[in-house]
């Protein structure tokens, strides 16, 4: 691993270096405005897949490279990386600091929890159900990072719960009392007493058995699994609960236009390059895509549990008297909800702003709540240090970036080539070709920032729908939901980070069960396009406010 890590950073100089050398051609041979465009969109393509630059550092080069290749003015190059979404962001950030600063989340995430139960199938239902209503409002990784520590608590307490049942059992055999286990003891007489019965009566055939062994005076211990696991079990379940609050966060945040940037940064592009498309607001995007959350968490559910818990769902689902292991689970979790105390006045006054900020979201057209009266109530909660620490920067300046790229592409041409180039892929069904781009954009982002992917794809598949006579939305909306889909690798988005920095996964692991997500993912999405989504937001005719090129339809 280090000589990888050192063969990589060897390599960064040279990227930098000769990615813009080998594209020189493009402009000085071609020497259009579209080509010189196409050399800018290719090298920030590279940097930032390859994220050999700071993603930031990257989106800052339209503001150099565009005037100097004549697209675009200094002045028109900086009027667009600050627009209404960088505002609603300041205000979903600020909502964001002053929930973690005064623990609300925490009383809600264990108020959620405790009310699933406490078996292992209904404990990993309970997490995933917390953390994607969590991130509907919260950023993705903030809202992993604020409930792992809490499975983690919950892990611990459940290992602890089977190491002092092991030692009960040994007791048990060292000639200690154990209730339990003489419960057992009797239920295992009688069984042995109605098999002797049956024998007699002719019913059953008389089983040789070896005779068994003494027992030991002393027995030893099993030795631990995999180093701090005493069980194959233990682990499994470990395993599947760190990789549903991973999974879950980036499910929930699909829900509202706020839950994620790439959301934010669709939004913002279609209010910027289609001002009469007035149909993608908040409301109809929760209408459109709780349902998407609701049937992907329930399959990654009954996926995740087949692959760490088995196929018994009728132990997970039904009521039954709860374990020793269980009864630890909950007294942990009712210990932590305890340790909250009770509520105080800044959680009620920031969940009262929540309320009003989603309310607010939800009645307003177009959709968009940059509100500067609750930016400024959210401030007196709290200190700009706290809001300065969460603000993250670098996805502003991304955003921007991204803006300022789909510009130049609209400017100089370059969407209208491309636009014509891909005539052809007229003569495939719309739906393969929306699968096509669902795939595309779902390997990407595996290895790109999934705000980085957005950005990219967006002045790209935009003509494309223009040039096969398809609604843009068709296009771009499953696109927008797949990019998020970035399961496989620890390093695909940061909470896969979080929850493998803990010890209990392996790349293998997540790379199997990932892959059944994004395919659950993928298959949802395209199921919703099909279904509610073209009559909710009309995606079967061609709209009004985008361009006739092709006026086919869908």
């Amino acid at each position: 691993m280090r000589r990888l890590r050192c063969s990589w950073s060897s390599l960064k100089p040279l990227i930098i270096v000769c990615t813009p050398l080998a594209l020189l051609p493009l402009p000085l041979v071609i020497r259009k405005k579209e080509a010189e465009c196409a050399y800018i969109l290719i090298l920030m393509a590279v940097y930032w897949m390859t994220e050999v630059i700071p993603l930031s550092v990257t989106a800052l080069l339209p503001s150099l490279l565009f005037p100097l290749f004549g697209i675009m003015k200094s002045s028109q190059v900086a009027s667009v990386y600050f627009k209404e979404f960088h505002l609603l962001l300041l205000g979903v950030i600020c909502l964001a600091t002053s929930i973690e600063k005064w623990g609300l989340h925490r009383r809600i995430a264990l108020r959620l929890v405790t009310g699933f139960g406490v078996n292992p199938g209904m404990l990993m239902l309970g997490f995933m159900v917390g953390c994607a209503f969590l991130s509907m409002w919260l950023s993705n990784t903030s809202t992993v990072a604020m409930v792992m520590p809490i499975v983690e608590a919950v892990i611990q307490q459940v290992l602890n719960a089977s190491e002092q049942a092991s030692k009960d059992h040994k007791g048990a055999l060292n000639g200690i009392s154990n209730p339990s286990l003489q419960f057992e003891d009797i239920e295992a007489q009688y069984d042995q007493s109605e098999k002797i019965k049956s024998i007699e009566a002719g019913i059953t055939e008389p089983v040789q058995t070896a005779p068994e062994p003494e027992e030991p005076e002393t027995v030893k211990p099993p030795p631990l699994y995999n180093g701090k696991y005493r069980t194959c079990e233990d682990h499994m379940m470990c395993k599947g609960l760190s990789l549903c609050i991973a999974y879950s966060s980036s499910i929930g945040g699909l829900t509202t236009l706020s839950g994620t940037s790439t959301n934010l940064i669709f939004a913002e592009y279609i209010y910027q390059y289609y001002p009469e498309c007035t149909i993608i607001n908040f409301g109809n995007w929760f209408v459109l895509c709780l349902p998407i959350c609701i049937i992907m968490l329930i399959l990654s559910w009954i996926f995740l549990h087949w692959m760490y818990l088995g196929s018994n769902f009728r132990a997970s689902l039904c009521y039954r008297q709860q374990s020793e292991k269980e009864k630890h689970t909950a007294k942990v979790l009712q210990d932590q909800y305890n340790s909250l105390g009770p509520i105080s006045l800044q959680e009620i006054i920031t969940m009262i702003i929540f309320i009003l900020m989603a309310i607010l979201w939800f009645t307003r057209n177009p959709g968009f709540m940059p509100d500067i009266l609750l930016h400024f109530r959210e401030m007196a909660l709290i200190t700009w240090k706290d809001f300065q620490a969460c603000m993250p920067w670098e996805i502003s300046l991304l955003v921007g970036g991204g803006f300022a790229l789909a510009e130049g592409t609209k400017i100089s041409g370059l969407s209208t080539w491309v636009a014509e180039l891909l005539t052809p892929l007229g003569s495939l069904p719309p739906l393969a070709t929306v699968t096509i781009a669902c795939l595309i954009v779902t390997s990407i982002t595996e290895v790109a920032s999934n705000a980085a992917t957005m950005t990219i794809f967006l002045p790209i598949l935009a003509p494309l729908a223009e040039a096969i006579g398809v609604n843009p939305l068709y296009m771009l909306i499953p696109t927008a939901l797949c990019v998020s889909f970035s399961f496989l690798l620890p390093v695909s988005n940061p909470p896969n980070a979080i929850v493998f920095t803990y010890g209990h996964l392996t790349s293998m692991d997540m790379v199997k069960a990932g892959l059944g997500v994004n395919i659950i993912g993928v298959l949802t999405v395209l199921l919703a396009l099909t279904t509610w989504g073209t009559p909710l937001l009309n995606l079967d005719t061609y709209p009004d406010w985008a361009p006739v090129v092709n006026g086919t339809g869908v």
